[in-house]
């Protein structure tokens, strides 16, 4: 089975549905699925919960969905620097499932690996343990989270080869990975593809495997969320 695509389009046809969640990877704007998200928000498709660290900023990545109206539930881990969100959260017209950010990677790396629930130590006498078991181990409590899993994950690489394997560059990587294994169908848009055999064995980060659909966007904006520059110094 072919799994390139067209176009994002293509790649997310037959997948869409409303309510449905979806994983979207990258940290801010850093290997975030562009092509994808805009192919999501051009289907009209409504009610979404999505499972990211964040949702972009104003204008941009996850934001523009939120412009859209298309998002229900955000599953977050940072939010700091879209206004939307903080207006739609502030309104009323936008859930907030608040996330420590190593807890919100583990409960998606929990469920790729098939494991339900576990517990950390994090968030406990907060408001993040609200409503959660609680249980002693050697004396000290810990919070029960449960892993986190998506009808579809759209995710971004840096390289892939034409049976779905991935290399994912820098700091670009980030959540990326783990989103692959943590959903029914992963769906991958990649910088630069190449023949089978490519790509050395080592080198692979995401096994094709995990990967459904793939959907080459070059070239790819590289965005910068803030840019602070200062004249260098005498």
């Amino acid at each position: 089975m072919d799994k390139v695509h067209p176009d994002a389009n293509a790649a997310l046809a037959g997948l869409l549905r409303n309510g449905m969640t979806i994983m979207s990877g990258g940290f801010g704007l850093c290997g975030v699925p562009e092509a994808l998200i805009a192919a999501i928000r051009a289907s009209g498709v409504s009610g979404l919960t999505v499972v990211s660290n964040n949702a972009g900023i104003d204008g941009a990545g996850l934001g523009v969905l939120l412009e859209s109206r298309q998002i229900r539930k955000m599953v977050s881990s940072y939010v700091g620097e879209n206004q939307l969100f903080a207006d739609l959260y502030l309104r009323g017209e936008l859930e907030l499932e608040f996330n420590p950010q190593g807890t919100l990677a583990e409960r998606i790396r929990a469920a790729g690996a098939g494991i339900p629930a576990f517990f950390t130590k994090t968030g406990v006498g907060t408001l993040v343990a609200e409503g959660k078991e609680i249980r002693d181990f050697d004396g000290e409590s810990y919070v029960m989270e449960r892993g986190l899993f998506a009808d579809v994950a759209i995710i971004h690489a840096w390289k892939a080869d034409r049976e779905g394997n991935l290399v994912y560059r820098k700091t670009a990587r980030n959540f990326n990975p783990v989103m692959a294994t943590a959903a029914h169908v992963t769906v991958a848009e990649v910088e630069h593809l190449v023949e089978p055999g490519a790509i050395d064995p080592d080198q692979i980060h995401t096994p094709g495997i995990f990967v459904k659909r793939l959907v080459l966007c070059s070239p790819y904006e590289k965005r910068i969320e803030q840019r602070t520059v200062r004249k260098r110094g005498g």
